[in-house]
């Protein structure tokens, strides 16, 4: 009988660990990107074409490998960085398996150009499918040149299994970003289809969170320092009022390696708590310095996730460290209590002791308030002439019904909005939901209806209004919308700018009206109606981010900006409604189609009914 079990050859092992560690190509732009940090660059140039399908390429002036590293650097499991198992516990660069290399070039074609300083002459490679179809001297400056073109041409599947070139450039500028800021001492610079996206000069951290992520968070860093014997903690959180719905920019760096730990975020968010709003997110950029064997790199194939040895301790320090940076830095108004405000005197220019003119004002002692007929006199200002104000007289009275009834609605109402509210009127038993409603912990609106009450939610509620205004507008192309009385510069990073150009015209569909788009953001010069000026950067940022995360379809676009403008327009939680506005808000959500849920189908309402209740008790 034959033996079953047999040795997997090379090539095959080599696609099987691909499986594994190249998932998509923002994965070969990690591990070539910090192969080159750990060859001691001091710059890096990414470039790619059709966000990595076409083409990868990393050029670094580093170290550069001589003619035996070339060739031994495609192997399984060759690696200059681990000689013994201990060393496995004292790993201070960021490759260590020796599985990367031999990967990509297992689905890829690869070429590598490379050569040392001592070295007259450099060393080229051509490798398909880990086969090396060239290998000979070349003409090559310092440091080395990895490009990887055709990813999984020989796995059709899994090449078709790729989303949308934006898509997948969101992931490789993710990868990016994450290098690049936890080494802001080497110059970066990233290319894609010939167009040059980023030129990171080497830097201070905070210069390099700004030359990424745009001016705007310049004043928005809050710096944080701890150093104790167990952990160092060093880098920035934003401010509370700039935390966003989404998850935005949250990075953990432990020994310059980015790491994902939602056990240390919940800890900054436990920091961050009653500072803002339910559900929102602060963005932050921590490096985590601890040594080396107190840590395990190797639970995770693409190394996002370790183990820490005291992860209570260091989440106990974090959420002290940010509470103190957040006092220290933070963010009250400042009040002074040096001068006693009661004990201010004015201040004479001359020194001399002239007299205060005080005003004079000429009163009529028999004036009775109460007197139906009696006729109001004239009263006089300071200077003795009759006041401009008209007197409360019977004609006075007549002409403010005139003018109250000049300013009735028409309540004439159509077919379709005579049906909206007979089955509104089924719930709310005929009778006006005026006088009726109540707040209910900032958060929900109860309405008494007649087989129980309606709890409405009023952040969806308010989501959902807003969405129909939009689409109306989109669909008649008659937007309602205010100029500003002088434009408004929003700073953006690169990311969002060329998602701002893609989606201008849909934006502007809905009231927006947006200038002159740079590399660096962009003019508003009018904004929807009712829309608060002072919130125009934030709703724009978070609308760009939440579109970018989530692309749609061509068909969709004008439905998915509708609904996240609304989104982030729609009153917050937490935010106290007077009787008037909560009655307008519910009258508004039953004209809604389908108003029962949100654009995203959430519930704006849930009905408790009165017999279910009873059942209670």
């Amino acid at each position: 009988m034959s033996n079953i079990i047999q040795l997997l050859p090379d090539h095959i092992a080599n696609q099987i660990a691909a499986g594994e560690v190249i998932q998509r190509p923002a994965s070969v732009v990690k591990e070539l990107m910090e192969n080159a940090v750990d060859a001691q660059s001091s710059k890096i140039q990414l470039i790619v074409k059709d966000a990595g399908r076409t083409l990868i390429q990393v050029v670094d002036n580093g170290l550069g490998m001589n003619e035996s590293d070339a060739r031994m650097c495609f192997e399984r499991h060759a690696t200059s960085k681990i000689k013994k198992a201990e060393d496995l516990f004292h790993l201070s660069t960021k490759g260590f398996r020796g599985e990367a290399l031999a990967s990509i070039a297992a689905v890829a074609h690869v070429e590598l150009k490379t050569k040392q300083a001592s070295d007259e002459l450099g060393r080229t490679l051509v490798i398909e499918g880990s086969e090396i179809l060239k290998n000979e001297e070349i003409s090559f400056s310092k440091g080395s040149s990895f490009s990887v073109k055709n990813l999984f041409y020989n796995i059709p599947a899994r090449r078709n299994f790729l989303k949308k070139d934006r898509t997948e450039f969101r992931f490789i500028l993710d990868e990016f970003y994450r290098i690049a800021l936890s080494h802001p001492q080497i110059q970066f610079e990233l290319y894609h289809n010939d167009k040059e996206m980023y030129r990171l000069p080497a830097t201070s951290f905070r210069q390099r969170i700004v030359n990424i992520f745009g001016k705007k968070f310049n004043q928005r860093l809050v710096p944080i320092e701890e150093e104790t014997e167990v952990v160092t903690f060093s880098g920035f959180v934003t401010k509370p009022e700039f935390a966003r719905k989404t998850r935005g920019e949250q990075y953990f760096f432990v020994n310059k390696r980015f790491i994902k730990n939602h056990y240390l975020h919940h800890a900054i968010l436990t920091a961050f708590e009653k500072l803002m709003p339910d559900g929102l997110h602060p963005s932050y950029f921590i490096f985590i310095e601890v040594p080396a064997e107190s840590i395990d790199v190797n639970i995770h194939p693409t190394k996002t996730e370790i183990k820490f040895e005291n992860d209570q301790v260091i989440y106990s320090i974090l959420k002290s460290c940010i509470r103190k940076s957040l006092g220290k830095f933070n963010i009250a108004p400042s009040l002074d209590f040096t001068t006693n405000q009661d004990y201010v005197v004015p201040h004479f220019v001359d020194g001399s002791k002239t007299e205060v003119n005080h005003p004079t004002i000429t009163v009529d002692p028999s004036f009775n308030p109460f007197a139906k007929e009696q006729q109001k006199p004239k009263t006089t200002s300071g200077n003795g002439h009759a006041s401009k104000y008209p007197t409360n007289t019977n004609s006075e009275q007549q002409g403010w019904k005139d003018w109250q009834a000049f300013l009735q609605v028409d309540q004439s109402e159509s077919k379709l909005q005579k049906s909206v509210n007979e089955q509104s009127n089924k719930l709310f038993n005929n009778q006006e939901t005026d006088q009726k409603l109540f707040q209910l912990h900032q958060k929900y609106i109860v309405s008494p209806t007649e087989n129980g009450f309606l709890l409405i939610d009023q952040k969806r509620a308010h989501e959902k209004i807003l969405f129909e205004q939009f689409r109306k507008s989109q669909f008649s192309k008659n937007t309602l919308s205010q100029q500003l009385l002088f434009s408004q510069h929003v700073d953006l990073s690169i990311e969002q700018v060329e998602t701002l150009r893609a989606i201008k015209k849909e934006i502007e569909n809905i009231g927006f009206d947006i200038g002159e788009i740079t590399d660096e953001g962009c003019e508003v010069l009018g904004v929807p109606y009712d829309t608060s000026t002072s919130d125009i950067e934030l709703i724009i940022e978070q609308m760009l981010d939440d579109y970018h995360s989530e692309i749609p379809s061509e068909d969709k676009r004008n439905d998915r900006i509708a609904a996240l403008f609304a989104k982030n327009m729609s009153i917050h939680h937490r935010k106290e409604l007077h009787l008037e506005e909560m009655n307008h808000l519910v009258k508004q959500l039953m004209r809604c189609p389908d108003w029962h849920i949100t654009p995203n189908g959430k519930k704006t309402f849930v009905e408790v009914n009165l017999h279910d209740l009873e059942k209670q008790f």
